[in-house]
């Protein structure tokens, strides 16, 4: 089929009667063709409702397969933003007014602050109708109140328009809003599709929360993509991920580490149904996996893990570790997998293969800048490259490793220590389950290491035992000075590990 520059354009292709959206709890999936015809009625209820292209309209859903239809469907001829259902009034009220949203979508009968704030912001809700006999994820919208008014700009998106706006983390400054081009989003789904080989035989589990680019992208869009289907779950749950795998029969699924680690530690007690489980790969993103965990993941699935690097303003894909037979390399991110990839210096020229440096990109999946904040944009493009903010070395074979990002890189009186090494190491201990290396204000040297430890289940190790591990490993000043140990690390809302404010979240800040 022809490359498709939109998501109407991508939703035209393929065969209309194979399974599109699935659920993990034996509802019928809905077929591609469904899939369609639902997002010309969306689109038509959205236009008879005011709203077109280019008009805003948040959407408040949980996890599941209407989610999923609900965002394609309504970026068929609207721009998305997702927002976390978790979020509490006061949240929810900045990020509808900076969105400059023109409609809520929720779920009918829901009990949501977001109705309330939309509603004190003159913001006309819209309810999400379930019609689950027709397929998983289908859905209908009913206003709630008066809407209406032609739109400016009705009928199907173009490649140039804004389907989806979502906010950056915003963990050290407020959050920026990052559009994504139609094109932006086709570009990213395809260059997953190529990477993993993708085919209409697949089937994704989705377990990534779908107010998140990783969700949204590199499970449903890239799915949808190949022609294949995409199952989605209510979101992650380490005791249900197993019956999903019999349920779905899933040949992929994608998630973060600390995810995959979830996985990874109730797997013993489910070895028949990884025995008969269908996974061609399992992929990890948002954040570095550890060698150790990727090497248990293999050898747990007997299926290669392919490890990507992503991020919100690249619509998600940048690099990725290739399929077999080509090298999987522990510890680094991969090649090149889309947009083109570099190493750049502060003055903004591009570095040799083997110089440590800021990553940066460009391509056709990087957003074309932030919205309205041209000091952003200034500080973040630099001769038509996308700064990434990330540190990070590439190898003579092309491969990326990553080794922090910039702003958590730790300055212990001068010293530059990436915590990813520190956190590399701590993971060869054999009680160790899981680590987190962070920054603890230090009167005299500005920062000084620290690291939050999970210990496996039945295992014991002393603050003392673990420095002097370190010690034996790492340069004295990369030890950590101060070692805690949790039942679980704080995670955020896409259950990435925290690295920055987390000593002020432990109480280790006076």
């Amino acid at each position: 089929m022809a490359e498709a520059k939109t998501i109407p354009e991508l939703l035209e292709g393929g065969d209309p009667a194979a399974p599109a959206i699935g659920a993990t709890d034996g509802v019928p999936p809905l077929s591609r063709g469904g899939l369609r015809d639902l997002a010309l009625r969306t689109v038509e209820t959205l236009n008879a409702l005011g709203v077109g292209r280019n008009d805003r309209v948040a959407i408040v859903l949980p996890n599941g397969p209407e989610m999923a239809a609900a965002f394609v469907s309504i970026a068929s001829g609207a721009t998305t933003a997702p927002l976390n259902p978790a979020y509490r009034a006061e949240e929810l009220e900045f990020y509808l007014t900076d969105l400059k949203a023109k409609a809520l979508v929720v779920e009918a009968g829901a009990e949501t602050p977001a109705i309330a704030v939309a509603r004190r912001l003159g913001v006309p809700v819209v309810e999400l109708v379930r019609e689950r006999e027709r397929g998983a994820g289908t859905f209908a919208l009913r206003p709630v109140g008066a809407m209406g008014g032609p739109p400016a700009r009705p009928g199907l998106a173009g490649p140039d328009d804004v389907a989806l706006v979502l906010h950056t983390s915003g963990t050290t400054s407020r959050p920026k809003i990052v559009p994504l081009l139609q094109r932006n989003l086709m570009a990213s789904a395809r260059h997953i599709v190529g990477t993993l080989g993708l085919g209409p035989a697949d089937v994704c589990l989705n377990v990534m929360p779908l107010f998140h680019i990783h969700g949204l992208v590199a499970a449903t869009l890239s799915s949808l993509a190949a022609g294949a289907q995409v199952s989605c779950s209510p979101g992650f749950h380490a005791l249900k991920f197993f019956s999903w795998l019999d349920e779905v029969k899933p040949t992929w699924y994608t998630a973060v580490p600390t995810m995959h680690q979830a996985i990874l530690a109730r797997a013993e007690r489910n070895r028949e149904v990884v025995a008969r489980s269908r996974l061609r790969l399992v992929r990890s993103s948002s954040s570095s996996l550890p060698p150790q965990v990727m090497a248990e993941l293999e050898r747990t699935f007997r299926a290669p893990v392919i490890e990507a690097y992503g991020m919100t303003e690249a619509a998600h894909q940048m690099a990725s570790n290739p399929l077999p037979p080509r090298p999987r390399k522990p510890g680094h991110v991969g090649v090149a997998a889309g947009p083109e990839v570099a190493i750049m210096d502060e003055a903004g020229d591009l570095l040799p293969a083997g110089a440590t440096g800021e990553v940066v990109i460009r391509g056709p999946n990087v957003t074309p800048g932030y919205e309205a904040n041209p000091e952003a944009n200034a500080r973040a493009f630099t001769n038509g490259w996308f700064r990434t903010g990330d540190q990070g070395v590439i190898d003579a074979e092309g491969y990326l490793r990553l080794t922090g990002r910039l702003k958590e890189l730790i300055n212990r009186g001068g010293e530059k220590i990436s915590p990813l090494e520190v956190d590399e190491v701590l993971m060869d201990h054999p009680a160790v389950q899981q680590v987190v290396t962070f920054g603890l204000p230090s009167e005299r040297l500005g920062e000084e290491v620290a690291a939050a430890v999970v210990l496996r289940e039945g295992k014991a190790v002393t603050e003392r035992e673990l420095r002097e591990f370190a010690a034996a490993r790492l340069a004295d000043f990369k030890v950590p000075r101060r070692i805690v140990f949790l039942p679980e690390i704080p995670k955020g809302a896409t259950g990435k590990l925290q690295r920055i404010g987390l000593a002020a979240r432990l109480g280790l800040v006076a």
